[in-house]
């Protein structure tokens, strides 16, 4: 007879034996293993980055229309001025004396003129009697033409006289202007930038203008962005921009692409065919508070395309197809741990996710990756 307690281990070896059985059963079956991600809701956002260089919007170089010594400078770099404020001053005696040398010879003209006239009226006078006498036969005829030609010549030098007087006016009108020239006055309203001169230092304006200093409007600076050719169709017109210079990233500026140049920027050598091409996108942007410098560098992102609170999904999980660029594939893990095939319709997307249209629901889980193992235990 057996007892109760070799009954009880009968019972235990039974167990174990059958539990092992079932163990090895069940682990040497095939098994698939899902990696899966929840589907949810979030924000899409796809930029292009870039390196940028701020500049004034406004701005003009000052210079110099006639030679000379300067003589006085009224600003410094940094200085606020107002447009039509006197900036500096050239020495400007040798022009005042070819003002007044032109203003003493048009004064004699003019008294020339007075005695031409006066030799007019005279003639006319003569040529009168002339005829008079001639008329009634008192003169011969050559007398006449004598009166005739002499008033002819008076109004001949009354005519020359005018024109020289004309071409003095010409020339006077001229050195006044050169004269004014000696004054420099500001042409828009800006801060210096930079001046190139020095008091004392002579100028000669004779083959080409000579800078005098750079004035430039900082309340409106303009950001000029370098983006690869590989990124460029990607850039439109009105798109937003963000922004930060290397010297304070916590601060972020916005704007928006307001021109895209048409021809590549290059370095100074163009022949090289080893130099990456780049264009130039331009934005502008307030500076109220003068934070932005020029020559400061930026970090641009330029938001190709944004969306907020949608539907999004792991690139990872899709697949595309060849039927169209917004239709892919996903699997879809059920409750019961089996994966389903579906078709997917995208929206917007960026460089990780994509926008989910139609397709699958929030809450679901997509597969991202996929591990089949002959037997359960090759997975431990």
């Amino acid at each position: 007879m057996i007892n109760r307690k070799q009954r009880a281990w009968l019972f235990f070896l039974v167990a174990l034996i059958t539990g092992a059985s079932v163990f090895w059963w069940w682990s040497s079956r095939p098994l698939t293993v899902y990696q899966t991600q929840r589907l949810s809701t979030g924000n899409i956002e796809a930029v292009v980055a870039a390196i940028g260089t701020i500049k004034p919007r406004e701005s003009v170089d000052v210079g110099v229309q006639v030679s000379g010594q300067i003589t006085r400078l009224y600003v410094e770099p940094g200085d606020t001025v107002e447009k039509g404020q006197l900036l500096a001053e050239v020495d400007a005696r040798v022009l005042e004396a070819a003002v007044e040398s032109g203003r003493a010879e048009l004064t004699m003209l003019e008294a020339q003129l007075e005695e031409h006239l006066a030799e007019v009226t005279l003639s006319e006078q003569k040529q009168r009697r002339q005829i008079w006498l001639f008329k009634n036969n008192s003169t011969p005829e050559e007398e006449l033409q004598t009166a005739q030609a002499t008033l002819a010549v008076a109004q001949a030098r009354v005519k020359q006289l005018q024109a020289r007087m004309q071409q003095t006016g010409s020339q006077l009108k001229a050195d006044k202007t050169r004269l004014s020239y000696s004054r420099i006055y500001a042409p828009m309203t800006g801060t210096v930038l930079s001046i190139a001169v020095k008091e004392g230092q002579t100028l000669n304006a004779n083959y080409q203008t000579p800078p005098l200093l750079q004035i430039a409007d900082l309340s409106t600076m303009r950001v000029q962005a370098s983006v690869s050719e590989a990124d460029i169709h990607r850039i439109r017109r009105g798109i937003p921009v963000r922004f930060n210079t290397l010297g304070n990233t916590a601060r972020v500026w916005h704007s928006e692409v307001r021109q895209i140049m048409p021809a590549p920027s290059r370095g100074d050598d163009d022949s090289s065919e080893l130099l990456a091409v780049t264009y130039t996108v331009l934005f502008d942007v307030a500076n109220s508070d003068g934070a932005l410098m020029p020559g400061m560098t930026t970090e641009v992102d330029f938001v190709v395309t944004s969306a907020s609170d949608v539907t999004v999904a792991p690139l990872a999980a899709l697949s595309a197809t060849t039927a169209s660029s917004e239709l892919y594939l996903a699997q879809v893990l059920l409750p019961n741990g089996h994966a389903e095939q579906r078709q997917v319709t995208v929206g917007r997307r960026d460089r990780l996710r994509a926008e989910v249209l139609t397709g699958v629901q929030p809450g679901e889980q997509l597969v991202i990756d996929t591990q089949s193992h002959t037997r359960r235990w090759d997975s431990w």
